[in-house]
């Protein structure tokens, strides 16, 4: 392995130093605690954090030469400051403190054992709860009735008394008290920020006065830019400041003399960008509010809105010294659960000067329904809580609050613990090179991650090629996912940071959205420039594993040996054959980006799978599945390996339909056309008890499932290994209850296919599953209409993602298995085989081709008296890393085809019917010949891959 010049000796034994210290601590201290011991057991390397044990001093210091902030543990005997949460698949640890067990309850451990193997990396999205929070919260439920706090009744007063001592507990942990601040319970932190845009005293501008401002940082979260829609409407000016013009911003004194010099003002800005994770002077509050910093020039008395949604969940904050006068929060950020429910802190000097028009249940102290008479309460809370509140939510905070305290000692200890593992990430991160020494990644920060001061524990970046061109986030999301590293991807509701740190113009906001770009999508690249990144956030319970699944995670997608084989990978759910020093180590191996293309090959026709049924006409269809296999013979079996052949004719090789979304294929030699497609096609789904559709993505053994069309008898005959076969009518009855489901967006009428195929999926899988239909009376329209459609003729769909077919060509396929197989250095059997990678791509129409990747060149294809218009390429997603065979993942594939396409993951395209006639049966056969029309430089969107 040759190192690369450019990556620091001294960063590199920093990070060994580190991990080595980190590691041994560990042991040390694990030593001292059999429990620990007994966690590791159950707990796999790939993403299974060994847990911290709580029993140590809090914030040890790593060996001085690292330089490196302590690890942090929390106080209870025994604990895990991991514990069990919930999601992050982490076995429990003494999860009541000393009363609780040293091991899962026996019903929850299999619940526990299915998450284990997850890398969760998005705490600043939401953190995860511990188990012994949840069981803490139940247990309460359980014991005591709590009413409706606006009775007068028992359980009532409970409630109430009960919610006022989680107002002191809110107070006490930000250490201020109910003399200073008042906390107001909202739907979140994003109702608490309306409630301040609605309540503040704003005084547009007159005759005599120049008018209120309302001023906000750039890098605000979307819900704070929102809050200018409500002072656009009272004719009050809003005003943008960019971090480094508040940086630079003048000091000077308030004109006291001045008539405007109480005008009030507001300047809003975040204790930590949500983006990338910078952290804003807390002194800034004292200095706007004083007059010593100003956003803007104009004389009045400016009010300070600290928003610490992001801040507050990894880092104590102390009003007590930084006097804000609206603090926002939202709980779920701090403690996982419950979800909905935030809080505005409001200083009680400022309360008196809010305004308020609508009152509800609650907030009156007396009014008359027939006159304008109402007077408020006099308590703030009461004043603006309208309506009753989320009590039993509130009542969660306390055992939050419990937890919390009871796993880390307090937030303190959380913030060097979460920047510790930032800054170790960081670290590593920013020291992987290519071989020529370019960066794997871009990093965006303010800081330097020196200290938890000014950064918090979020690494926001894009990953590069070796070129330097970025690598689209939903791209890295996809391959994250293989690896089941959950991340954030896109703009993260912070279109500010995001413009500032990507080079987005307001000029390039609006064309990308001209382009069909919009907030939460995975458009990621328009034009070469992306339109958004990837952000990775540690939490309380994230460990030194998370941080080093994660880096080896970047260095297996990117980062190869020499001789072009990928980095030693890892199967789902482990932490991977590679050690700690390897993986590490890794980011020093070169890699050959420019090895030759694979040489090409010949291959026959053939069917999906050795265990497939036998292929299917539809003029003679078996009364019930056969159980023989065989290969279809086809015409042109010679000209289908022809990977840069001659002008032959295109022909059908092989047609599949998929009866049940996500389930096998089904194959046949020739079959009728719908309406939407095969008929048939995808016409079934299999949902779980919310009624969401399940797909490979969630759940890969769909793929096991194998259903079987029978026209004859009109019946589907669905068989999985183990299971004995069931039958469903192909026709709903006529009884069955419509109800409404969602695919890809798209509201659509169903009907239940009965308790009885119910179970038999619910057995397969483990879980209560049901089988719906699409209602056959039911049209869903097509989002794109064909060239020659005219207004009303809009194209319908199946339960499809997005066209009614998909086809994909074989030359296509062939060149993707030799860039897969060229890898192997042994000289060993063929990793995969064109049966298995056609199977993969789960495609309708399969044609022989004579080049690779042309049929993205067609605008429109024929098939005898068939007319197809091409409606773009499929942007493939993680599916197509599972065995069709098997349910097992593998991610050689995804990365071969993203490497190989560059940048978009594109592969086959999807066709619609141009003006189908179908007054007469039609038909498409095995052996047709294809003609298709190239198109004139026309450019189509990407659209979601198949299922």
């Amino acid at each position: 392995m040759e190192v690369v010049s450019d990556v620091s000796e001294q960063i590199r034994a920093s990070i060994h130093a580190y991990t080595h210290s980190f590691q041994n601590e560990y042991e040390c201290l694990s030593s001292k605690d059999p429990e620990i011991w007994q966690l590791a057991e159950h707990t796999p390397q790939w993403g299974a954090a060994t847990s911290l044990p709580a029993s140590a001093t809090p914030a040890r210091v790593p060996p001085q030469r690292v330089g490196f902030p302590g690890v942090v543990r929390g106080r209870g005997p025994g604990e895990s400051a991991r514990e069990d949460c919930r999601g992050s698949g982490r076995l429990a640890g003494k999860g009541a403190g000393k009363t609780g067990t040293s091991s899962p309850r026996p019903q929850e451990k299999g619940r526990k054992e299915v998450k284990l193997r997850t890398v969760y990396l998005d705490h600043a999205g939401a953190t995860l709860f511990p188990q012994s929070q949840l069981t803490s919260f139940t247990n309460d439920l359980m014991e005591n009735v709590y009413g409706n706090p606006h009775s007068q009744n028992i359980s009532s007063r409970l409630t109430h008394d009960t919610v006022e001592h989680v107002r002191y507990r809110i107070l006490a942990h930000f250490h201020t008290s109910p003399e200073d601040y008042s906390v107001i319970f909202t739907a979140g932190s994003t109702a608490a920020l309306k409630l301040v845009a609605e309540a503040f005293p704003w005084v547009p501008p007159g005759p005599e006065s120049s008018g209120s401002r309302f001023c906000y940082l750039t890098d605000s979260h979307t819900s704070v830019v929102g809050m200018r829609k409500v002072t656009m409407a009272m004719n009050v000016t809003s005003v943008p400041v960019r971090p480094e013009d508040m940086w630079s911003a003048d000091t000077r004194g308030r004109d006291a003399g001045d008539p405007d010099s109480q005008l009030p003002h507001l300047f809003c800005y975040p204790a930590q960008s949500n983006f990338s994770g910078t952290r804003y002077p807390l002194s800034w509050i004292g200095e706007v509010k004083s007059g010593r910093r100003c956003p803007v020039s104009v004389p009045g008395k400016w009010f300070v809105l600290l928003d610490a949604a992001s801040y507050v969940s990894t880092s104590p904050l102390d009003l007590s010294v930084h006097q804000a006068d609206f603090v926002p929060l939202s709980f779920y950020k701090i403690f996982g659960f419950p979800t909905g429910l935030g809080a505005l802190l409001v200083n009680n000097r400022v309360a008196p000067l809010l305004r308020k028009t609508y009152f509800g249940g609650g907030t009156a102290a007396a009014y008359l329904a027939g006159e304008d008479f109402y007077i408020p309460r006099s308590s703030v809370a009461e004043r603006f809580e309208d309506g009753t509140i989320s009590f039993l939510d509130v009542i969660a905070l306390k055992h939050g609050f419990d937890a919390l305290e009871r796993l880390t000692g307090g937030m303190e200890n959380i913030k060097q613990h979460t920047f510790t593992l930032t800054q170790y990430t960081y670290t590593a991160l920013s020291a992987l090179r290519y071989p020529s020494g370019a960066p794997v990644v871009r990093i965006y920060s303010d800081s330097e991650f020196s200290s938890p001061e000014v950064q918090g524990p979020v690494i926001n970046f894009n990953v590069l090629d070796p070129c330097g061109n970025i690598i689209g986030y939903s791209q890295v999301d996809k391959m994250a996912s293989l690896y089941n590293i959950h991340l954030r991807t896109g703009c993260f509701c912070n279109t500010g940071a995001c413009q500032r740190h990507l080079g987005i113009s307001d000029e390039m906001v609006k064309k990308h959205l001209q382009a069909g770009h919009v907030c939460g999508d995975d458009v990621d690249i328009i034009d070469g420039q992306p339109t958004g990144s990837v952000r990775i956030s540690f939490g309380y319970m994230s460990t030194l594993e998370d941080a080093q699944a994660f880096l080896r995670f970047i260095i297996a997608m990117q980062l190869h040996q020499s001789d072009g084989q990928p980095f030693p990978q890892t199967t789902p759910g482990e932490a991977g054959a590679v050690s700690e020093s390897e993986a590490l180590d890794a980011r020093l191996i070169t890699v050959d980006t420019c090895s030759p293309s694979p040489q090409e090959d010949v291959c026959t026709a053939s069917r999906v799978g050795d265990d497939s049924p036998s292929t299917v006409d539809a003029g003679g269809l078996y009364p019930h599945p056969p159980t023989t296999t065989g290969t279809q013979e086809t015409p042109p079996e010679k000209a289908a390996g022809a990977l840069h052949g001659g002008l032959g004719p295109h022909v059908i090789t092989n047609l599949y339909l998929y009866p049940i979304k996500s389930c096998a294929a089904f194959e046949v030699t020739k079959w009728p056309l719908g309406n939407q497609g095969l008929l048939y096609d995808r016409s079934w789904m299999v949902v779980n008890h919310n009624g969401v559709c399940l797909s490979q993505k969630q759940e890969p053994r769909l793929c096991l499932i194998q259903p079987f069309i029978d026209l004859q008898q009109k019946v589907m005959v669905i068989k999985a290994k183990g299971m004995e076969p069931i039958e469903v009518p192909l026709e709903e009855n006529e009884q069955a209850q419509v109800c409404q489901s969602k695919v890809c967006a798209d509201r659509v009428n169903t009907y239940n296919c009965g308790e009885k195929v119910s179970s038999w999926l619910s057995r397969f899988f483990g879980r209560p599953c049901q089988l719906i239909k699409q209602s056959s009376d039911f049209q869903r329209s097509a989002k794109r209409r064909g060239k020659d459609q005219s207004a009303g003729a809009t194209a319908t769909l199946s339960l499809v993602n997005e066209a009614q077919y998909l086809l994909i060509n074989r030359s296509s396929v062939l060149e993707l298995r030799q860039q897969l197989n060229a890898s192997d250095e042994n000289g060993k059997e063929e990793l995969f085989s064109m049966e298995d990678l056609i199977s993969r791509f789960r495609a309708n129409i399969i044609t022989n081709g004579t080049r690779a990747f042309e049929e993205e060149k067609w605008d429109e294809i024929s098939i005898g008296s068939l007319h197809f218009q091409v409606s773009g390429p499929c942007h493939r997603c993680q599916m197509i890393c599972i065995d069709q065979q098997t349910g097992q993942r593998n991610q050689n594939v995804f990365q071969k085809l993203s490497e190989s396409r560059k940048r978009k993951v594109n592969f086959g395209v999807y066709l619609m019917h141009m003006s189908p006639d179908l007054s007469s049966p039609r038909f498409l056969s095995v052996g047709s010949q294809v003609l298709p029309v190239l198109k004139e430089n026309a450019k189509h969107h990407d659209l979601p891959a198949s299922d």
